[in-house]
């Protein structure tokens, strides 16, 4: 469960999205190559995580009960960020332009917080006005979760893969 009690599975996107936001500041205060790179492997593995959850579970059970063109415009989102997830993940800090990488994926990550949670008539706002046991598909969402933060500690996560691109 989470620390604030909610299994509801917006409640559970947005503690994600606040987690990786505090990251993401945490990178740009960051002194020290190795600092860094400790903090831009810790993004990248939660955001691989948020993405597999959503495109897993959250996004299907939305299909057909939201907005499809933002249900459509969230998945090429993930994908774009995804690019840079790998291209974090895979280099160093000592690259010309690792840190303008975070930096945009900050950017990009931030943008779909916005469309996701904090726009009106947002995603999360039309999931809750759905007919959509939100507690039970948290409840789904967090055993996905549980299962990817084990595989990250032990084998680590395969580089994130695309759904939209052809």
């Amino acid at each position: 469960m989470k620390p604030n009690g909610s299994k509801d599975a917006t409640h559970i996107l947005t503690e994600d999205h606040r987690k990786v936001e505090e990251l993401f500041s945490q990178f740009e205060s960051a002194s020290g190559q190795r600092k860094k790179a400790e903090i831009a492997n810790q993004i990248c593995n939660e955001l691989k995580i948020h993405s597999i959850i959503e495109e897993e579970i959250f996004y299907p059970a939305l299909d057909g009960k939201i907005d499809e063109d933002l249900l459509k415009e969230a998945y090429v989102e993930h994908d774009g960020a995804k690019l840079l997830i790998n291209e974090i993940a895979a280099g160093s800090p000592d690259e010309e332009f690792y840190d303008a990488k975070v930096t945009v994926l900050q950017e990009q990550i931030e943008h779909h917080v916005k469309e996701e949670e904090k726009q009106r008539d947002n995603m999360f706002q039309q999931a809750r006005a759905a007919d959509i046991d939100l507690e039970a598909l948290g409840e789904q969402m967090l055993a996905r979760k549980e299962e990817l933060m084990r595989m990250a500690e032990q084998q680590g996560l395969p580089p994130a893969e695309m759904r939209t691109a052809s």
